[in-house]
């Protein structure tokens, strides 16, 4: 094997890399040897096929997998004999070959760049924990009880009003033909709840017990069933009766219906799951807070494909988020341009930060252990009930599934090792104060940050904007995956 670099511009190698033909057919033969051993051949007992037969039988399929072969281990010691550590997936591509001549191809490589992490005890950050008042966890006891409501009929002959539940039997029709599940019977269904298409339930509003309710609705255009978006419907409603809730007391009785020995356990029960709760938001802000100190705080090269790469996702992302009118206004008066080079910052933030966290685990030798992926899988499970097993199965076969469970739960145990060698403040704040906007968007920010660190940041630098749902994904969501493959 012959190497020759032919490019060294910061992190970008190129080298040209020759295989001699000799070596080739030396592979080749020593394939062909192990088929010999295996395949019949009429004429030949197995083991004694002479190798002129086996190059006409075999030889030119054999000769592929032998320059895959090739190729991917002379790549390897090249990169490994220079001590060259690749960002990135290195680009191959076959300059020269015929056959009984030396195989020639380019490598090209985007390395990782020399990170050296700042002083972490240098780094401030404050870490708050959510004060929960007697008014927040009375209105979440509010509003369990208000979930466990019972209802009764009316008394009187009043027509029914919004928050009543009306028990009806109903028909759909489109173009006079029932439609298959628009029909139902002994339904209840609260007025002004949201659960029928816009409409319905206004059209039940006035009506009265044993009255019969003609209910004429669009169905929307985004409906899920294609055969019903955007048509129109006539309903036929029988309106058995009308019911009202009844408001739960709030004591030891029900408290104990709920399987707490009293009304102050149910309350505390309450205020630890409500301070769990916040605790995540306040994680999230000491992170923020961690992220851009980090990212401040340290200066290398960082591989422009990379940047690129990270940079096309996010303005898919915000594409997708303009077509469906999701953008705000400040962003729909700026031009592509200026857009583009806002995200190009964000990206450059990203990219960024994952290395550096990327370095920081591995240098700490942080390990992700089964009980943890096996967790991050429970609790993604949860998310889909009723679909618990599919969701087991599904990541149980997908590797590329579980690395994105992987990279997350890497990310937040660097967080951790950093954060203790960091100056911690522990301050207890009202929920208000931590519900609070911190102002200008982080990833906004650090926007303006990348392409000043890139150079000409001439549109990056104008003041920020509000958070975008393109750029919602964590800063540093890939550090795991930014690993050399």
């Amino acid at each position: 094997m012959q190497v020759e670099e032919t490019k060294n511009d910061g992190l970008s190698r190129e080298f040209s890399i020759t295989v001699p033909a000799d070596e080739l057919e030396r592979r080749v033969e020593e394939q062909l040897g192990e088929v010999g051993q295996k395949v019949n051949i009429p004429g030949f007992r197995p083991g004694k096929v002479p190798m002129k037969i086996l190059k006409q039988r075999y030889g030119d399929d054999m000769l592929g997998e032998v320059i895959k072969q090739a190729v991917s281990e002379t790549s390897e010691t090249a990169l490994t004999e220079r001590e060259l550590k690749p960002a990135m997936q290195p680009n191959i591509s076959i300059t020269s070959f015929e056959k009984g001549q030396d195989l020639v191809y380019k490598l090209e490589v985007v390395l990782m760049p020399a990170i050296e992490p700042m002083d972490f005890s240098k780094l401030s950050v404050t870490r708050l924990t959510p004060k929960i008042s007697d008014e927040e966890v009375t209105q979440a006891l509010e509003g369990i009880a208000k979930d466990y409501r019972s209802s009764a009929p009316i008394e009187g002959d009043r027509p029914a009003k919004e928050g009543d539940v009306v028990v009806i039997d109903f028909v759909g029709k489109v173009d006079g033909e029932a439609f298959e599940g628009g029909s139902a019977e002994d339904f209840r269904l609260e007025l002004g709840s949201g659960r029928f298409i816009p409409g319905f339930e206004d059209q039940l509003v006035g009506a009265k017990a044993g009255s019969d309710v003609e209910v004429k609705v669009t169905f929307p255009e985004e409906y899920g069933s294609e055969a019903l978006a955007g048509k129109d419907a006539v309903f036929e409603v029988k309106v058995k009766s009308i019911e009202e809730y009844q408001d739960t007391k709030i004591d030891d009785e029900f408290a104990t219906s709920l399987g707490m020995e009293s009304l102050d356990q149910l309350k505390d029960m309450i205020r630890e799951k409500l301070a769990g709760d916040y605790s995540e938001l306040a994680r999230g802000k000491m992170k923020r807070s961690l992220l851009d100190q980090l990212y401040d705080g340290h200066e290398f090269e960082v591989p422009e494909p990379m940047v690129e790469q990270e940079f096309n996702q996010i303005w898919e992302q915000f594409e997708k988020a303009r077509e469906q009118g999701e953008i705000d206004e400040e962003d729909q008066e700026k031009g592509d341009e200026d857009l583009k080079e806002e995200y190009r910052g964000i990206a450059h933030r990203r990219v960024q930060l994952g290395l550096l966290l990327s370095h920081v685990g591995e240098t700490a030798k942080i390990e992700i252990t089964q009980d943890e992926l096996n967790r991050a899988v429970v609790r993604e499970a949860q998310r889909y009930p009723g679909q618990e097993q599919q969701v087991f199965e599904a990541y149980s076969k997908n590797p590329e599934l579980m690395a994105q469970l992987r990279a997350p739960i890497f990310e937040d145990k660097t967080i951790d090792y950093i954060v203790e060698q960091a100056q911690v403040e522990e301050k207890e704040v009202p929920v208000e104060e931590l519900l609070a906007e911190d102002g200008e968007d982080d990833e906004k920010s650090g926007a303006k940050k990348g392409a000043a660190k890139k150079g000409g940041a001439k549109k990056a630098a104008k003041k920020s904007s509000a958070k975008k749902s393109a750029a919602k994904k964590g800063d540093a969501k890939k550090a795991e995956a930014k690993k050399a493959e």
